[in-house]
């Protein structure tokens, strides 16, 4: 049996610990549990979450925080329903629920901030230059820009859809599932020509 206290201590990659995906805002001010129905499943994508795409993340830029992590399916369900910025639980991009789906269907994700960028956003850079270096570095599965911060959800499958939208302008999708960027390789890597050398962990 798993309890609260050691299920935030299990370790999800070099970086991150569960403990900081279960925080939640939304439990907090409304006096509601985040605990997942099936830990091990939401250890286990988790893991391969942070493993895949935040370990590097952190490696190549520093700090990454944690906006929105892992949430329950009934408090997902709240945060819809009362129009908490939470989308339908069963919305096929909707990755804050980690312990839904095994296999093919797994999925784990988390709304993040790298304050590196966040920095050069705030000084008016382009959202499209980190988000076409995350499509050139990481094999995510979809990407979500919201305008604070430059926040955005980042989600993993096991077989990555590579999907890219936003709500900063220009709003919409920037890259559909099996799409092919619209900007060449080489106009892409000029826009991050000045970005950190990416550093890829082998775990």
């Amino acid at each position: 049996m798993w309890s609260l206290e050691t299920l935030g201590r299990v370790r999800l990659g070099r970086y991150f610990y569960m403990r900081e995906f279960l925080y939640s805002e939304i439990a907090n001010f409304h006096g509601l549990q985040n605990i997942p129905d099936d830990p091990d499943l939401a250890v286990e994508n988790g893991r391969a979450f942070c493993e895949a795409l935040l370990d590097p993340l952190e490696e190549t830029f520093g700090r990454v925080a944690v906006r929105s992590g892992y949430r329950s399916a009934a408090l997902n369900r709240f945060g819809n329903e009362n129009r908490l910025n939470c989308a339908r639980n069963d919305y096929p991009q909707e990755c804050h629920i980690w312990d839904r789906g095994r296999g093919d269907e797994a999925i784990a994700g988390a709304s993040i901030v790298i304050p590196w960028f966040a920095d050069h956003y705030e000084a008016g850079r382009d959202w499209r230059d980190l988000a076409w270096w995350l499509h050139d570095h990481v094999d995510y599965s979809e990407l979500w820009f919201f305008p604070k911060l430059c926040a955005f959800n980042i989600s993993w499958r096991p077989q990555p859809w590579k999907v890219i939208s936003s709500y900063i302008a220009p709003r919409g999708t920037l890259l559909r599932r099996g799409a092919v960027p619209g900007e060449s390789a080489q106009a892409r890597r000029a826009r991050y020509a000045d970005f950190p050398p990416f550093r890829g962990l082998a775990v």
